[in-house]
């Protein structure tokens, strides 16, 4: 239960000082005034009352729906009209229904999913039910991590209260009076500043005392705050940015290319209108005498004549194209919700289409944007290798083991820990000297936090994944951390309690790279103990070490299996330097000035001539078949950027993890540091002059501590910002930043804020016009999914559901990304390319039949066609079977799609529709027009039936005319698609069957008799469709139209096969032959060796430790904890999974199932040499 003071808000923004001031019950403040401020956040785009027209005022932003519901003013004026009005309205309405009935589902539904049970506001916090006023909180949905640390970096927090609030909860709530000044808001989640003022005295207020919109409570009853910033000014929702509404980029086409028809339309209109000027002043006055008018002015009826044609020409646009576009899309959508290869069955999560507008854009994606925490990882740690003394120890790749180690002989061992090598338990139960000193190094040096609430029930709450998977191991070894208090550790030792004296910790922070603690000894004992990256630890070693060079050899291994290193080393302290450094030390840690540059000194002091005990290698779990799926999205010429708010060792690691075969094995990288702009536009142009063909084939990685640091390494671009401005997102700087990264195969920005994720993502599309995709799992990845990519995929992962509430698309695992693009997005794409250039085609072909024969009868807008034909020919004769193409036509089946992923490449390239390939639509439609009507207006002229009466009248021409064109257009759909299905047969062949139906029926007797009227071809069908010559006519049009069709494909198959000809050409010998299956084989990598150790790591927990105020409660009295009977459950849990294990108290498998790994090779960097 989290419990909020009442305040009043008032908000100063003077010229010279931004400021919020907040006052704590103050009850002469206006009650109206309190009013005003508000905790709402509008997540919906309609309410009951703005929906109707907020929705009709999108919908008629379509140009077409606009220019329907034109024509239909037109169609009520009967001088103009030669079409009922129904024709117009009824389309019209069915289209705007559906649609507004779409959107406000989808409103509704992301509506009440946004329901959730974090913090809603931004608090101060004043009280809480622990000890020391502390709380611990879960930060996933802000910056999307999930393990104990500071704020800026993750998931669980200790914020602590302000001194004074110790009492605040039992005095009462309307008696605490207080004013609090602090900064405007703003989206700076590391950063808060601010001063209390209460009871005559002020306060320092700082973030670790914030608690966030966003956070959830872990493992505290209760908490008091003070809200500081509600509703959209909190933080969460200042990183979320705008919501903007999408659209695909062939509906931003389509957009252009009505404009166009518009225009043609226009065109074609005022030819026929000066046709009918012309006629009517050279002919028309023959024809008064039997159809006499009441004005004969030949201006005046080429007026009406023009109106007239708009409306009979309008079926160049058809109302019925976006009626079917939204059922295709919808459709597409249904396939991915179903797609159980998509499904992960161990979280029952399926693939969900959060939208279905944007189905095929997914087949167009050029740039993914993913997060890495939680998107391309499983948050596992396992404790996979280690080297002491100069032997290696743990799995080997090359050896499989198939039993696991004992630890039985520990009753205080977590039974979900697994290793493979007895060899290392048999030293440790031989009490070797030197294996003993490292695993007490790994119980003594670090930050991790023990809770202990039933005796032997062990909880770990560790700031980094790696830190805890290295305390589990050395408690499964023998050497158990049990608790520590602000000036000392208890660990067992082999059965035996231990307690050591803490008497400094000397902290991690980015450019130390590593930690040491000195510790005294129960015996007394002075002792330094270090651990962090091998490179920083291999400079402070004693000169004359004799496995130095050994352990050098495995960390290269060790490295070369993608594992992150990590090395430990020790030293003895002389008592009478000790006190005369620690003496040095508390003076340079309560300066006022150059307080951080004193300690280091002191620290580079102390950290040497240390002695070498080994090293560990811990695997980071990607996620299964990440590597496999950012290959595929590779050769499909897709583009990974990985944006993370991790640092940069730990994106490094992911990037050595996923690099190809494509980065030649031992290429070097170079990073170079920016601390400036100048500096930063200087790497950028040296990066430029570097070899390009050496750029094309490397990533791009571009790092520093504020994304000003903009460090380029010739393998990748690393980039990490911690500013909102950053240095190479500025606008000088930006095309230089965007143009060495495009270089390169992939990018990866470090340490990035939500806000700097969507202005990559932005910089992106505003310059490489492109379609983007952004894929993450948290809070912190809303802001490029929602509002900035064009399309956004979220992972349901533990990081919460927020990213998922705001994403277009999501799904389980970061690997279904490859059939949501390579399978689903190619389909929807290649569908909706087939139906617009089909139905462009058979729409224009149908209109400008009426456009030749407006010139045979004096261009008086007398229609073609029978009345009943042009109000069914889209909606009845020819909607099945192009819905039925548009839904189950694919060119290769999911296997192929993968085993030629090049297949993809020509959606990017807009190759399938454009503007091209819609005026060789419309040049086809113009030459089947002609088709159409003069080879049926030749064939009925001065012809008789059999039997010698007349066939040669409008109603039999009109009929042989709609029924050639009804078999031309049937057939080019046959044409065009590539896979026949029992429904697709159904459909075509049904709809054929049903135009004859229909036309028998409305020309019959029957009808003519109900309403003469309405029906007035009586007899014409049975009479003429009975004669040979017209099917003949309507063999040989058919034949003619499609002639240049079957032409012009099979000289483009012979001189010039397309990726899908090819491909399809190769299913074709598949058949025949099948192919043999593709053989599994692990290939190794390699790599030149980094640390892994300050990967998940933050500065500042040595003080946390040593000030004693992470203390939940007072350490249980408890036995040495060898003598337990039996095995006791203990668990540990940073909220990720760590030791092959799930945090989170759900059982979880100790071993994931080996996924193929195909082509991955390994890469390294040169660091800057600079200190």
């Amino acid at each position: 239960m989290t419990q909020i003071l009442s305040f009043n808000k008032l908000q100063n923004f003077s010229k010279v000082t931004l400021l919020s001031v907040l006052f704590l019950n103050f009850c002469h403040i206006s009650f109206s005034f309190c009013l005003l401020q508000t905790n709402a956040i509008k997540t919906s785009k309609y309410n009951f009352f703005t929906f109707l027209p907020l929705n009709l005022f999108e919908q008629f932003q379509r140009i077409a729906n606009a220019y329907f519901l034109f024509l239909l003013v037109l169609q009520v004026i009967p001088q103009i009209s030669s079409l009922s009005w129904f024709t117009t309205v009824v389309p019209l309405i069915l289209v705007l229904t559906v649609t507004a009935a779409k959107d406000a589902t989808d409103d509704i539904v992301s509506t009440f999913e946004n329901v959730f049970c974090f913090f809603k506001a931004d608090l101060l916090l004043l009280s809480s039910s622990e000890p020391l006023n502390l709380v611990y909180i879960e930060t996933a949905e802000l910056d999307g991590f999930v393990y104990f640390s500071s704020f800026s970096t993750s998931n669980h927090i200790l914020l602590f209260s302000l001194p004074l609030y110790a009492a605040v909860f039992f005095l009462p709530l309307f008696n605490f009076l207080g004013e609090v000044r602090c900064e405007p808001p703003n989206n700076r989640l590391d950063r808060f500043t601010g001063v209390l003022s209460f009871a005559g005295q002020k306060y320092s207020l700082d973030n670790e005392k914030i608690l966030l919109r966003g956070c959830t409570l872990r493992n505290t009853e209760w908490c008091f705050g003070l809200v500081l910033f509600g509703g959209p000014e909190t933080k969460l929702m200042q990183n979320c940015g705008k919501s903007t509404f999408k659209r695909t980029s062939i509906d931003r086409l389509m957009n252009i290319l009505v404009l166009f028809i518009f225009g043609f339309l226009a065109f074609m209109c005022s030819v026929l209108a000066i046709g009918n000027y012309i006629w009517e002043r050279n002919e028309g006055s023959q024809f008064t005498v039997f159809l006499p008018r009441l004005e004969d002015d030949p201006a005046f009826s080429s007026f009406l004549t023009f109106w007239s044609y708009v409306i009979i020409l309008n079926t160049v646009v058809p109302i019925s194209l976006y009626v079917s576009v939204e059922i295709i899309r919808l459709g597409n959508s249904f396939y991915i919700d179903w797609d159980r290869k998509m499904y992960y069955a161990r979280n029952d999560t399926p693939a969900e289409a959060r939208t279905t507008t944007l189905n095929e854009e997914l087949g167009q994606i050029k740039y993914v944007f993913s997060d890495k925490t939680g998107t391309l990882t499983q948050n596992i740690m396992i404790f996979n290798k280690c080297t002491i003394n100069g032997k290696c120890y743990g799995k080997s790749f090359s050896h499989e083991y198939t039993d696991t180690v004992d630890f039985s002989f520990n009753p205080l061992a977590d039974s979900r820990f697994v290793f493979h090598d007895h060899s290392l338990v048999e030293a440790v139960k031989l009490e070797n000297t030197e294996v003993h000193a490292f695993f007490r190094l790994l119980a003594l040096c670090h930050t991790v936090m023990a809770e202990e609430k039933k005796e032997g029930e062990l909880f770990y709450q560790a700031q980094s994944p790696d830190e805890g998977a290295l305390v589990t191991a050395a408690r499964n070894f023998g050497f158990v951390f049990r608790s520590r208090t602000p000036d000392s550790i208890s660990i067992v030792e082999m059965g035996k309690q231990c307690n050591y004296e803490l008497l400094a910790i000397l902290d991690f922070n980015n450019v130390r790279k590593r930690m040491s603690v000195i510790v005294r000894s129960p015996e007394g004992k002075l002792s330094l103990y270090c651990k962090g990256a091998d490179t920083i630890i291999y400079e402070r070693l004693h000169h004359v070490h004799p496995y130095k060079y050994t352990h050098v050899e495995f960390l290269q291994e060790f490295a070369g299996d993608g594992l992150r290193t990590l090395a430990l080393a020790y030293k003895d302290l002389d008592e009478e330097y000790f006190n005369q450094w620690i003496q040095r030390h508390h003076e340079a840690n309560t300066a006022l000035e150059d307080r951080e540059g004193k300690l280091d000194q002191l620290y580079e002091e102390i950290e040497k001539d240390l002695l070498l005990l080994g090293a560990t290698a811990i695997e980071d779990k990607l996620q299964d078949g990440v590597p496999q799926t950012i290959e595929q999205l590779s050769k499909a010429d897709i583009k990974i950027w990985v944006l993370t708010g991790d640092k940069q060792e730990t994106a490094e690691n992911i990037g050595y993890s996923l690099v190809t075969d494509e980065v030649v094995n031992g290429e070097y990288g170079l990073v170079i540091n920016g601390h400036s702009l100048v500096h930063t536009y200087i790497q950028f142009q040296f990066m430029c002059m570097l070899s390009l063909s050496n750029f094309k084939r490397c990533a791009y990685f571009v790092t520093g501590e504020l994304l000003p640091y903009a460090n380029a390494v010739l393998t990748h671009l690393f980039l990490t910002p911690s500013v909102p401005q950053a240095y190479a997102l500025e606008h000088s700087l930006e095309l230089e930043f965007l143009r060495t990264a495009c270089m390169c195969k992939a990018v990866i920005c470090c340490r990035v804020t939500p806000l700097q994720k969507a202005q990559v993502v932005e910089l992106v599309k505003k310059y490489k016009k492109a379609v983007t995709l952004a894929i993450g799992d948290g809070a912190n990845d809303v802001s490029m999914i929602k509002g900035t990519a064009h399309i956004g995929v979220g992972i349901s992962g533990q990081e919460g559901m927020q990213a998922v509430l705001s994403s277009d698309y999501s799904f389980a695992q970061f690997r279904f990304l490859q059939r949501l693009l390579l399978v689903h997005g190619r389909w929807s794409y290649l569908r909706m390319c087939k139906f617009l250039r089909y139905f462009f085609y058979k729409n224009f072909t149908f209109t400008f039949v009426h456009f030749w024969f407006a010139f045979f009868c004096g261009f008086s807008a007398q229609t073609v066609y029978d009345e009943w034909f042009i109000t069914l020919y889209n909606l009845m004769y020819t909607a099945l079977p192009v819905l039925g193409m548009s839904l189950f036509d694919q060119d290769v089946n999911d296997v192929w799609s993968f085993q030629h992923p090049q297949l993809y490449v020509p959606g990017q390239l807009n190759l399938y529709f454009s503007k091209k390939s819609f005026f060789k639509c419309a040049l086809h439609s113009c030459y089947s027009s002609l088709v159409l009507f003069f080879i049926p207006y030749a064939a009925m002229y001065d012809t008789v039936r059999d039997d010698g009466k007349d066939i040669a009248d409008y109603q039999s021409f009109a009929l042989l005319t709609q029924t050639c064109l009804l078999f031309a257009v049937s057939i080019q759909l046959g044409f065009e698609m590539s896979y026949w299905t029992a429904v697709n047969t159904f459909f075509v062949l049904g709809s054929l069957a049903m135009y004859f139906a229909v036309t028998f029926t409305m020309y019959s007797n029957g009808m003519f008799t109900i309403l003469p009227s309405a029906f007035p071809f009586i007899g014409t069908a049975r009479n003429s469709l009975n004669q040979p010559n017209v099917w003949l006519t309507i063999f040989l049009t058919s034949i003619l139209c499609v002639l240049p069709v079957i032409t012009n494909r099979f000289l483009m198959i012979q001189l010039c096969p397309t990726i899908n000809d090819k491909v399809m050409f190769k299913v074709r010998q598949a058949k025949a032959t099948p192919a043999p299956p593709t053989r599994r084989a692990r290939i190794r990598r390699t790599s030149s060796r980094r640390s892994g150790y300050a990967f998940s790591h933050a500065q500042g927990y040595g003080d946390l430790v040593t000030s004693g105020r992470f203390l939940r409660r007072p350490a249980l009295t408890r036995s040495s904890g060898f003598t337990h009977a039996g095995r006791t459950t203990t668990s540990f849990s940073p909220m990720g999974r760590s030791a092959g294990y799930s945090p989170t108290g759900r059982p979880q498998n100790n071993k994931v199932p080996d996924v193929e790994v195909t082509s991955l090779q390994m890469y390294r960097t040169i660091t800057d040499s600079a200190p």
